[in-house]
């Protein structure tokens, strides 16, 4: 039987992969992994040999990976972290915890469901140590793929992966609300109508994201046009903190907004959008996964299944 090139690939292989693909120069590589540029050239160029492909390109100003190295590169990126995570989850072990799990969550998500989620995930597993990750969907499914996380929480996204590596949900519909700070002159007013909100500068999710697209949704269904002078942010703890310091408009999912009324950051505007986004959580479909993981997916079907109001 032909002895086959992984089989003698190491763990420290992989890392001078994971080098090369950062910093695309020999020589830089060499000093950071305490070798030298001539042996570093020499394994590269056996590694190509054994493997049958060229996996970066050399010029005058360094490397650039080809498209096959970039596909051996991504299993390097993926293999590293499944380590990194393991490692992690030794360690909680040995701290005397019964395992871990990872939940990532974006934008809305972040302020109402992943909270709710992991409280109740605290209450079915309390031996479980659970870490939350919040980032942008690109990111987050992309350590979704890689292992790092175990769960994300998020806005529907347009794409993912059709290889059936990554699982997808709806767990809720959500309309979009106008909100403000609870002293807004606004609030003083006997009814507010739209010429009155339009007087005031607003802030909006990014394009692309379910809340913006949510709210140009409901803006041309009651034939009005999108603000021109605006502000745009995707982070909650900084729109909280431009609105509570303002006379500023915000814009926020209906989940999100009603826990922090709850809190008194901000008081919903009576009038009626009629968009609507969605949120969605995504896990991978392993074939062994563990039982903490199915447990806190039913969590999170189990908090978002409720309706706030």
């Amino acid at each position: 039987m032909t002895t086959d090139w992984t089989d003698r690939i190491r763990l420290r292989h992989l890392r001078i992969l994971l080098s090369l693909a950062q910093t695309r120069n020999l020589s830089h590589s060499a000093a950071i992994l305490h070798t030298t540029q001539p042996g570093l050239s020499k394994w590269l160029k056996d590694l190509e040999s054994e493997v049958g492909l060229t996996l970066f390109e050399r010029h005058a100003r360094g490397l650039s990976p080809t498209a096959h190295g970039e596909v051996l590169i991504e299993h390097a990126r993926r293999i590293n972290a499944q380590l990194d995570r393991a490692a992690a989850d030794m360690q909680v072990l040995q701290e005397g915890g019964a395992g871990r799990v990872v939940i990532g969550a974006s934008g809305a998500a972040a302020t109402e469901a992943a909270p709710r989620a992991i409280l109740a995930i605290a209450r079915e597993m309390p031996d479980i140590r659970v870490d939350l990750v919040e980032g942008t969907m690109d990111r987050l499914l992309t350590l979704l793929a890689r292992g790092d996380v175990d769960i994300v929480l998020g806005r529907t996204a347009d794409a993912i992966p059709d290889d059936s590596s990554v699982c997808s949900e709806v767990v809720y519909v959500d309309p979009v609300d106008l909100v403000a700070r609870p002293g807004h002159p606004l609030f003083d007013l006997d009814r507010v109508q739209w010429q009155d909100v339009e007087q005031y500068r607003w802030i909006v999710w990014p394009k692309g994201s379910p809340v913006r697209h949510a709210l140009e949704v409901a803006l041309s269904s009651a034939e009005r046009s999108f603000p021109s002078n605006y502000i745009e942010s995707n982070s909650v703890i900084a729109n909280v903190t431009l609105l509570n310091n303002s006379d500023l408009i915000g814009t926020a999912s209906h989940r999100s907004v009603v826990m922090l009324v709850q809190m008194n950051l901000v008081r919903v505007l009576p009038l009626k959008l009629e968009g609507v986004g969605s949120v969605s959580m995504y896990w991978r479909n392993d074939e062994l996964y563990p039982r903490s993981v199915q447990l806190a997916l039913d969590c999170v079907r189990e908090v978002t299944s409720i309706p706030l109001t």
